[in-house]
């Protein structure tokens, strides 16, 4: 039987990140998706196409202090998210992931999600910096367009090799 494009996702994500093997990677689960939630109802975008999502981008707004210290490799994805407090303007923002079927890379669908989520939060937030952890070259090229197109300065954490 053929999986639908949500349970292709799930796989997708479990492929690039593998983050139930990495304690330094977000493992989204339902608590991570509520406190997303919390902090901002653009956290978590999606584009859906036939069965399912064919993009799914997540993004942590967060603090200055905290994106310092993740990006020197002080604090995990998780630390970040936890650390993160509620119920305050936000002046950084992480883009934590960006996927996208096969079958529907190329297209501009991540840049244009990722776009609409990003200028949703920097309506609430007096966003400042992007920052990222990229896993691939999609990704960084991801992050650099959102980075001119917000006109963000964009710091990196060092790749880890796998």
């Amino acid at each position: 039987m053929a999986q639908n494009n949500f349970q292709r996702m799930i796989q997708l994500a479990e492929d690039v990140f593998s983050a139930h093997n990495d304690p330094a990677q977000l493992d989204v689960d339902e608590k991570v998706m509520k406190r997303l939630e919390r902090i901002h109802p653009a956290t978590l975008s999606e584009h859906i196409e036939g069965d399912g999502p064919v993009v799914w981008i997540l993004l942590i707004p967060t603090t200055i202090d905290l994106m310092n210290k993740f990006v020197a490799e002080e604090i995990s994805e998780s630390e970040l998210l936890s650390k993160t407090p509620l119920d305050q303007k936000y002046e950084a923002l992480y883009l934590c992931s960006a996927l996208v079927l096969p079958e529907w890379r190329r297209k501009g669908l991540a840049t244009k999600v990722g776009t609409v989520a990003i200028r949703q939060i920097r309506a609430d937030h007096p966003i400042k910096y992007l920052f990222t952890w990229n896993f691939s070259d999609e990704g960084a090229d991801l992050a650099e367009l959102a980075s001119k197109h917000e006109s963000l300065p964009l710091l990196k954490r060092p790749v880890r090799k796998r």
